[in-house]
């Protein structure tokens, strides 16, 4: 079978009543909602009464800073990395042959997989000699 036959075949799945009717109606809700969102943008954006209003609503929920605080605060900590050495200290203590921590752990994105993998490569360096031959046992 040629490859493209099988991106067909991916691609006609998903495709009963139910889910090309839901897709449907997806369409038209957003069609139906452009406008409204469209509005509330332009209000988020705008600097008039409505969107003060918004802006203190939002400063109910999270912590607003203006674009040139944070300007200010990234020109600074830029000036302060090119100062320092820009070396990260988190992990210092990790090996970065064997990605193990001082106290034998493996980092937490690794999978058990990857963690079971290096401990093979691992523990089989120290008994490499010692492997039994395969043969015949009489």
């Amino acid at each position: 079978m040629s490859s493209h036959y099988l991106q067909g075949i991916k691609l006609k799945m998903a495709k009963s009543l139910r889910s090309k009717w839901k897709r449907k109606m997806r369409a038209e809700k957003r069609k139906k909602n452009a406008p409204k969102e469209l509005i509330r943008l332009k209000q988020a954006l705008s600097l008039d009464k409505k969107a003060e209003a918004v802006m203190t609503d939002i400063q109910e929920i999270a912590t607003v800073v203006s674009a040139d605080q944070i300007m200010e605060a990234a020109s600074v900590a830029m000036g302060e990395v090119a100062v320092g050495e820009g070396k990260m200290d988190m992990d210092s203590k990790r090996n970065k042959k064997t990605l193990l921590d001082e106290h034998g752990q493996y980092p937490g994105w690794m999978n058990q997989r990857q963690a079971k993998k290096l401990k093979g490569k691992r523990l089989g360096k120290s008994g490499q000699g010692k492997k039994k031959k395969k043969g015949i046992a009489w």
